[in-house]
């Protein structure tokens, strides 16, 4: 029996995941269908199911919350709206998935994890680098000490957004670190775990939320220092850099990585490898919330509950150095 599958919010990662489900049913995986979407606008809805084949187009939210058939939910919208809808749809018995940042702070993380446990329904945040191949992948290439241990990792993620209204406004929790900061944070944590201090500085813009960050994780009983970039001002080369005692790892995209390569000391390429082929990237988070609903989980072990509370905290914590806090908290 295949999930129904519903998505909040059609803007262009919207269309992404849509075309996403299509293609898994394409390919033979007919565990998840396209069930339902959900626009402010009935004619915007209308034109994306048209477009995607989707069941039924919903022009509120609410009547999303109410259709008792749903049984996976997509919040697909900015993530200052995040809170209010998932816990609508968890409060109409909705199984979620949600996109980064999956909240404004830690204490609207936690609201909504206790609510999921609460009602035992599915809670995930989608944050897709957690659960592709790539990342064991990663890890796998680190742990065979091909050059040695990690002494120092670099990674860095910015964009040309300075136009787009949400991520300049304070009343809307702009900035760039819960909107591309994420990702070099989540790239670090994945390989190096949580860090015993945090230094964080940044450019602001005239409403004061970061423009441009950057941020030094430190590891006192390894030794080991995370320098970590990202901006909304311009184009990055994207790349994660891992240095090891005999050499280093470069990852390609941190936000979606595309490949490694493997250098020694000599700045040799040693060993190459791509990312496995992908429908768009987002179908392993589908397949994870897919296989934890069957087994009647709450939570993905890709993105467990606590790693997204952490996560949180973390850029509560990096946004208190910075001195940024937003006009509704």
């Amino acid at each position: 029996m295949a999930i129904n599958f519903a998505i909040l919010g059609l803007g262009m990662i919207a269309k992404v995941m849509a075309s996403t489900i299509l293609q898994m049913n394409k390919s033979g995986d007919r565990s998840v269908k396209l069930y339902a979407a959900a626009s402010r606008s009935q004619e915007k809805s209308q034109n994306f199911c048209k477009e995607f084949s989707v069941e039924k187009a919903y022009g509120s939210y609410d009547e999303l919350y109410n259709d008792k058939d749903i049984d996976l939910v997509y919040i697909a919208t900015p993530h200052s709206c995040h809170f209010e809808e998932v816990k609508q749809c968890l409060e109409h018995g909705k199984n979620v998935l949600c996109e980064k940042a999956f909240t404004v702070n830690a204490k609207q993380a936690k609201e909504l994890i206790d609510l999921a446990k609460e009602k035992k329904l599915l809670l995930a945040e989608a944050i897709w680098t957690r659960y592709q191949p790539m990342r064991k992948i990663i890890a796998d290439t680190i742990n065979s000490g091909i050059v040695g241990p990690v002494t120092m990792l670099t990674a860095n993620l910015g964009y040309d957004i300075v136009s787009v209204p949400r991520l300049v406004k304070p009343e809307l929790a702009g900035g760039a670190l819960l909107d591309v900061g994420v990702y070099p944070l989540n790239f670090a944590n994945m390989i190096l775990g949580d860090p015993d201090s945090v230094e964080a500085v940044c450019i602001k813009n005239a409403s004061g939320v970061d423009m441009s960050n950057s941020i030094t994780l430190c590891y006192e009983k390894t030794g080991v220092m995370a320098v970590l970039c990202s901006s909304a001002m311009g184009i990055s080369d994207r790349f994660g850099m891992i240095h090891c005692k005999k050499g280093f790892i470069q990852v390609d995209n941190v936000n979606n990585p595309q490949g490694l390569k493997v250098f020694d000391s000599n700045y040799s390429l040693i060993k190459e490898i791509k990312c496995p082929k992908q429908l768009t990237g987002y179908e392993y988070e589908v397949s994870a919330c897919v296989k934890a609903i069957e087994e009647g989980k709450i939570e993905c072990p890709q993105m467990p509950h606590e790693r997204t509370l952490y996560m949180m905290q973390l850029m509560d914590s990096i946004r208190a150095q910075l001195g940024i806090k937003y006009p509704f908290e």
